[in-house]
């Protein structure tokens, strides 16, 4: 017995020190996770939000809104819904035969829809899609669409939030945590012209790229590296073109979604905060590889809190709105329309909704910027 039990605790950690894994880790410096204070400070003011159905579709990952107000969900089964302007009747509108995520409307009335298994579709007034883009002008494969927005003049701008981790091998949430575990930065920032067809990437090295919003000037990009807790500005055009500066770091969270919301606010969906062993472990690859080793029930998972901030356009926190018991598990954005802030999730059966502007006062924002349920409808 006792040989078996040494055979056993040999066999344990050969498999921990040596099992192969997709994952190359490198070491990096995790920033001060500020917590829940100062401009963070724990607060229930999402607490009076109320759920709006999809019918038999669930996970609502991103949301957008049409001229005619009405409100639209991209959900795990492929199907985008379609809800009336008060976030009734769910109706299934289009069926991309994919996982869509990101949705952005330009101004003649066209979706623009990050999926993440068909790449950058667009899908007109009248329901009929077509893959605008499954790969770069370069002949590389766009693996992993996940967020999208469209610039005024027409270009659209698309997160691929990894070229290394992407299905079908792995699922979204596994791709999500082998890429930050690694944080070699396989993801990047693409720009598609529709009027020359032409991909290119803006920006790249990014760790799991993920929210896409255009700036309220529309001179950059803002873009969320979701493993560096971090949003980036990337500028669209000139001698700066491509640029990559930081507009806020060291946020409490994992940042999913950006939208732009009104008075220069955007909208920061922080999907969960962030893990203290991941963070501890940053500048030790070698240990960030036995996590990946350890059985799923032990590794780090995510945790179910709500949390969306608002900042503007210098990085400053204008509001920070949480929900501590997570009843919208795996918040992932906040879209801003007239009277409400609508709320979409990676996993639950429903999106959520908060009148809106009906929130508490804006905070003092001590956080760090740039470096140096009722039921809505039937």
């Amino acid at each position: 017995m006792k040989k078996l039990i040494v055979l056993v605790i040999v066999a344990a950690l050969a498999y921990l020190l040596f099992w192969p894994l997709p994952i190359a880790p490198v070491a990096w410096r995790a920033p001060d996770n500020p917590g829940f204070t100062g401009a963070f400070a724990r607060n229930d003011a999402l607490s009076a939000m109320t759920f709006v159905p999809l019918g038999p579709d669930h996970a609502p990952e991103a949301l957008a809104v049409d001229r005619a107000g009405r409100l639209y969900a991209a959900t795990a089964s492929g199907w985008i819904v379609r809800l009336a302007p008060d976030g009734s009747s769910p109706t299934r509108w289009v069926q991309t035969g994919g996982r869509p995520l990101g949705m952005a409307f330009d101004t003649a009335g066209t979706l623009w829809v990050a999926d993440q298994q068909r790449g950058l579709l667009a899908i007109a007034p009248d329901g009929t899609l077509r893959v605008a883009a499954r790969t770069t002008s370069a002949g590389d494969t766009i693996r992993y669409a996940d967020d999208v927005d469209v610039a005024r003049d027409g270009r659209v701008y698309v997160s691929d939030a990894s070229t290394k981790f992407f299905a079908p091998r792995w699922d979204g949430l596994e791709a999500s945590l082998l890429e930050i575990l690694e944080h070699r930065g396989n993801g990047r920032l693409l720009e598609h012209d529709p009027r020359t067809g032409a991909t290119t990437v803006l920006a790249s090295g990014l760790v799991f790229a993920n929210g896409v919003a255009l700036s309220h000037d529309e001179r950059s990009v803002l873009v969320n590296e979701t493993g560096s807790y971090r949003v980036l500005r990337v500028a669209r055009d000139g001698q700066a073109r491509g640029t990559v500066s930081p507009l806020i770091d060291a946020l409490p969270g994992f940042p999913d979604n950006i939208k732009r919301g009104g008075d220069g606010r955007y909208w920061v969906a922080l999907v969960s905060p962030r893990n203290a062993l991941v963070d501890r472990w940053s500048g030790a690859p070698f240990l960030r590889a036995i996590i990946r080793r350890l059985p799923t029930f032990v590794r780090p998972a995510p945790v179910h809190y709500g949390h969306v901030v608002a900042i503007d356009d210098s990085g400053r926190v204008q509001h920070s709105l949480q929900d501590p018991g997570g009843r919208l598990p795996s918040l992932t954005m906040a879209l801003e329309v007239p009277g409400y802030l609508y709320l979409g999730s990676l996993a639950a059966p429903t999106a959520a909704r908060l009148a809106w502007p009906a929130l508490p006062p804006p905070v003092a924002d001590t956080g760090r910027r740039r470096r140096e349920g009722d039921t809505v409808g039937g």
